[in-house]
């Protein structure tokens, strides 16, 4: 029987090579012997993620029919190298920004302009790691890890120390004067290191949270983050008086921002990979627990709150009917993404078309304004929005540069409370 079967196989196959053919081909595909594919080399395992239908979010979610977002203004063209994270000192100096080429930066005013403010690394040097505009591509990749690379800043109102979440040096603090390199707070967890630090906020107790990103791969690989689906983020807490950092959260997909409350009652993280903003109880009888906040129409960033208690974020839109499919199908990604073609041509034709939006949330996750900037004429990838003085300043890991945007800005959106 076992011969019989064989045998009607072997006959299949010889009568439709082309058949044959697409076996071998797909074959190699999965194998990917040669590794030429932009997954080639890596442990890659998609899984499932947990995340809204599509449907469900899009159809529901206020467009900005205005585009208001590209009504905004390009600032410091050129003099800072994405700069992921913004922040204003207790004397509103600033900007103050993360660059990639591994510097904190301080706009002094058109006379003397950027200085750098603190470094995060002790092997820095203008040699490997000041590359300029070019700090944003590849090029920067081989040096980073040494280098550094800062992305969230908190300043602590209480004493001026500017704390700094790295993706390489985990947690850092810099004393109010500057000028100096960080020191080192948190580099490792229960024995662990703490793969990519990515964004922080400072309790009035003096805690830190902050973010761990992937367990699995670092900054330079993040993509691969949510290629794979892979879920082994972290929530952490840093205590000055012990210097010890517990696990708050795991098993998070892509954690990234973090939030408090203005009673600081609870913060708000984003999960990247699952489009969406969760809340994490501090005080109460939920206290240590989490619950869904909102679910996005595209993958958040940082997350920041203005002077009324609302929640800024920060989103690089927008999902897609594609993506849905892979994120049900991990085998599908695991083909697909084998496929010898660069990353950029297996996502375009995936249907990704990548720009920018930006969110204000209530505390119950209900939607008050959202500001959208489809052509990419301003920012076409956002990292962090901060609402200061009548403004906001945007961030972005990409590209090399500051967005400004007057805001309130008039509104044509119709949100339903």
């Amino acid at each position: 029987m076992e011969n019989r079967i064989f045998q009607i196989r072997d006959g299949i196959l010889l009568q439709h090579p082309f058949l044959l053919l697409f076996i071998v081909i797909l074959s190699l595909i999965i194998m990917d012997p040669f590794q030429i594919s932009p997954v080639g080399g890596r442990d890659f395992r998609p899984v499932k993620n947990d995340i809204a239908p599509y449907d469900k979010v899009m159809e529901s979610w206020p467009r900005d029919e205005l585009n208001r977002l590209g009504k905004g203004s390009l600032e410091f063209k050129d003099e800072v190298f994405g700069p992921e994270s913004l922040e204003f000192d207790t004397f509103g100096r600033g900007p103050y920004a993360g660059l990639a080429d591994g510097r904190i930066v301080r706009w002094m005013g058109e006379d003397v302009g950027w200085e750098t403010y603190a470094l995060v690394s002790r092997n820095w040097s203008e040699k490997q790691c000041a590359k300029g505009v070019d700090s944003t591509t590849s090029k920067q990749w081989e040096s980073e890890s040494k280098c550094g690379r800062p992305l969230g800043l908190r300043f602590d109102k209480r004493n001026g120390n500017l704390y700094i979440a790295d993706s390489y040096h985990g947690l850092l603090v810099v004393e109010p004067q500057g000028g100096i390199i960080a020191k080192p707070l948190a580099t490792h967890v229960d024995g662990n290191p703490i793969l990519f630090a990515n964004d922080l906020d400072i309790h009035n107790n003096g805690s830190i949270f902050f973010t761990d990103t992937s367990q699995k791969y670092n900054r330079v690989e993040h993509f691969f983050i949510l290629l794979e689906g892979e879920a082994s983020g972290r929530l952490l807490r840093y205590d000055p008086p012990t210097e010890t950092t517990h696990v708050l959260l795991e098993g998070l997909a892509f954690p990234n921002g973090v939030q408090l409350s203005k009673d600081q009652s609870f913060l708000l993280f984003t999960e990247t990979t699952n489009c969406r903003i969760m809340k994490y109880y501090l005080e109460g009888p939920k206290t240590g627990t989490t619950e869904l906040v909102a679910n996005l129409p595209g993958f958040p960033d940082n997350i920041r709150i203005n002077e009324n208690g609302d929640f800024w974020v920060a989103i690089d839109c927008c999902r897609t009917r594609a993506q849905e499919v892979f994120v049900h199908n991990p085998w599908l990604r695991s083909v697909y993404f084998r496929l010898p073609l660069p990353m950029r041509y297996l996502a375009r034709l995936a249907g990704m078309k990548m720009y920018t939006l930006v969110s204000l949330f209530n505390e119950k996750g209900e939607i008050l304004d959202v500001l959208e900037d489809r052509k990419g004429e301003v920012m076409k990838l956002v990292s962090e929005v901060r609402e200061v003085n009548g403004k906001l300043w945007i961030g972005t890991v990409a590209h090399n540069h500051i967005a400004v945007v007057p805001y309130p800005l008039q509104s044509n959106l119709n949100i339903e409370k």
